[in-house]
C-alpha cells in the first residue's frame, strides 16, 4: 500500500504543476504574443538503498518550463506603435531593472515614455539591431517597415522632412531551443547565448498578435485535472481502508 500512496502522491504533484500552468495561461489570454505554457514532461528515478533498487519511483519536473510556438492570431488596429511580426520572428528585450539579460518576445503594444524611451505593454525596454535601448525624439507622425527601421516626422522639423531614428531589433531564431525561465521570459536554452540580430522578423506596423492560448481547451483541460486530482486522493483513501482492512486479519483473535 505504501507504493500506492507514494504513486498517487506523484502523481498530485504533476497536477499541481499543470493546474498551475493552466492558471497562467489563462489569466494571459488578453497578453498580446503570449506563449501557452506547457507542463514539462520531467523524468522519473528510482531510489538506491544499501545497493538494492527499491520499487518505488520518483518524479523529477524539468527545471525551466516548455511553451508552445503556435502564432497567434493578428488583429488588424491601425495603431502606429503597434507591431506584429508576421512570421516566426522575435523582438529583443530588456526586463526591469535588467534582471537576467535581454530576452526574447512577441509582445508588440509598443509605446513611448515621457523621455521618449520605447518599451512594450509590460514597461519592458525594446532594443535596437545593437541589443541597446531605443529613444525616439518628439514626433508628428512614424513609420516602421517590415525591417523594424524607424521614420519620424520630427516635431520641430520642416513639414515632410524624415528622419532615421532606430532599427528595431529582431531575429528568427527557431523556438526549439528556447525556453521560459523562472521570470516568465524566453531565452535559449542555459550554456547557449542570446542569438545576435538578423533582422529576420517581419514586422506589420498597425497590427497586433494576441495570445496564442485558446479558453476553451484551457477550460477543459482545468475540469480534467480536477477530476484527476480527485481519482488521485481516491486512491489514497483506498489503500488506506486496504491497509486497515490487512491489518485488522493479521490480529490475535480476541477472546
Amino acid at each position: 500500500m505504501d507504493k500506492l500512496i507514494h504513486t498517487a502522491l506523484n502523481s498530485i504533484a504533476h497536477i499541481r504543476g499543470a493546474q498551475i500552468a493552466n492558471a497562467q495561461n489563462l489569466a494571459n489570454q488578453t497578453v498580446p504574443g503570449f506563449r501557452r505554457d506547457i507542463m514539462p514532461e520531467g523524468q522519473a528515478f528510482v531510489m538506491e538503498e544499501q545497493g538494492v533498487l527499491q520499487s518505488r519511483a520518483y518524479q523529477i519536473p524539468e527545471e525551466h518550463a516548455a511553451f508552445s510556438d503556435l502564432a497567434g492570431f493578428i488583429n488588424q488596429t491601425g495603431e502606429p506603435l503597434d507591431l506584429a511580426l508576421a512570421n516566426e520572428g522575435w523582438f529583443y528585450i530588456r526586463p526591469d531593472e535588467g534582471q537576467g539579460g535581454p530576452a526574447l518576445s512577441r509582445r508588440g503594444d509598443m509605446r513611448i515614455t515621457p523621455d521618449g524611451a520605447l518599451v512594450n505593454g509590460a514597461g519592458e525596454a525594446v532594443l535596437n539591431n545593437a541589443l541597446q535601448p531605443i529613444t525616439i525624439p518628439p514626433f508628428r507622425s512614424i513609420v516602421v517597415n517590415e525591417l523594424g527601421a524607424i521614420t519620424i516626422e520630427p516635431l520641430d522639423g520642416a513639414p515632410g522632412e524624415r528622419v532615421d531614428v532606430a532599427t528595431i531589433g529582431t531575429t528568427n531564431a527557431s523556438a526549439a531551443n528556447m525556453i521560459k525561465g523562472l521570470d516568465g521570459h524566453i531565452r535559449p536554452l542555459p550554456g547557449t547565448p542570446l542569438p545576435p540580430p538578423n533582422q529576420g522578423g517581419r514586422i506589420a506596423q498597425g497590427a497586433l498578435e494576441g495570445s496564442n492560448v485558446n479558453a476553451t481547451e484551457e477550460l477543459i483541460s482545468s475540469i480534467e485535472l480536477q477530476r484527476a486530482f480527485e481519482l488521485n486522493i481516491r486512491m489514497i483513501s483506498t489503500a488506506k481502508e486496504i491497509d486497515e482492512a490487512g491489518s485488522r486479519l493479521l490480529r490475535m483473535p480476541e477472546n
